[in-house]
């Protein structure tokens, strides 16, 4: 288990997604023509949850099958690609950076339009610290979502575990938002990424206050995580920001209207060169996962 994760976090880290035909983009795709065609009428909570039981099953079922008849060097051969597909390192790497080379080539404007790539709030009127808050909220919130949660899940139930885990995520990513189109259609989806969210966002957060301002993250994580909409999303952050030793959150723009986001981490505002700092840390995290796994491995 631990070499499956090792090597497909090294095929991740230097190869990157596939540019086509990545799985999850057909998945997406899949799922568009799904909501589409059911949230229409009556019944739309359980039209919502019966779609995500048939998006999100299936495959996973099949995958466990295959697992549960596969050893050795055979089940190594299925698991590490399997897993290289389900995580986003290099691929939040590359977002994020590309947003601070986007800043000091070409400014606020080319930055605007990299990071409204990678957020869903409103862009075009962000000034520098605003697209640098944006930009670290979602690198230390998509580590959690789009690296250690599916490790966390491969740990657990293996390929099928990982599968599963980014079908569901990529389900709340598409029909998990509190709207009018999906506030009904979209409550299964979004309960269901909250659970399978719970362990591994708090690992998460664990990892990056002991990997940082040790002390300031936890007593972030502790004091404010609750006052956060996402019940996993703010022990993340809180606690990356505590271990940066910078403030988050603040008003932010959603679709035209004002939002104001709780105070996550402490002090000066974020600026575009804590972006690479919050990077780095995702980086360190990934490695101290992959040392534990690699050793509670050869333990075992």
């Amino acid at each position: 288990m631990g070499w499956s994760v090792f090597f497909a976090l090294l095929l991740d880290r230097y190869i990157g997604e596939p540019r086509r035909w990545h799985p999850l983009v057909g998945f997406g795709n899949l799922a568009g023509a799904v909501e589409k065609h059911l949230n229409r009428g009556h019944w739309l909570m359980l039209k919502g949850a019966v779609a995500w039981l048939l998006m999100v099953l299936p495959i996973p079922a099949v995958l466990w099958l295959l697992q549960e008849n596969l050893q050795g060097i055979a089940l190594w051969l299925f698991s590490m690609p399997v897993l290289y597909l389900t995580i986003g390192w290099q691929s939040l790497r590359e977002h994020a950076t590309a947003v601070c080379v986007a800043f000091d080539l070409g400014g606020i404007e080319a930055a605007r339009q990299k990071v409204s790539l990678i957020v869903s709030r409103d862009t075009q009127a962000m000034n520098e610290a605003e697209v640098s808050r944006a930009t670290l909220e979602s690198v230390l919130e998509n580590g959690s979502d789009a690296i250690f949660a599916p490790l966390f899940w491969f740990c657990l139930a293996g390929p099928a575990g990982a599968v599963l885990y980014r079908f569901a995520n990529t389900l709340d990513a598409m029909w998990g938002y509190r709207n009018q189109r999906f506030q009904r259609f979209g409550t299964f989806s979004a309960r269901a990424d909250d659970v399978l969210n719970l362990i591994p966002a708090r690992l998460t957060a664990l990892c990056y206050a002991l990997l940082g301002r040790t002390g300031a993250a936890l007593d972030c994580w502790r004091r404010q995580a609750s006052s956060c909409a996402s019940p996993n999303g703010g022990p993340v952050m809180c606690s990356g920001a505590g271990a940066l030793g910078v403030s988050l959150g603040g008003p932010t723009h959603y679709h035209g209207a004002l939002q104001q986001r709780p105070l996550m981490g402490e002090g000066e505002r974020a600026a575009m060169v804590d972006v690479k700092r919050g990077v780095t840390l995702v980086d360190r995290t990934v490695l101290l996962w992959a040392a534990v796994l690699l050793l509670g491995g050869s333990i075992c």
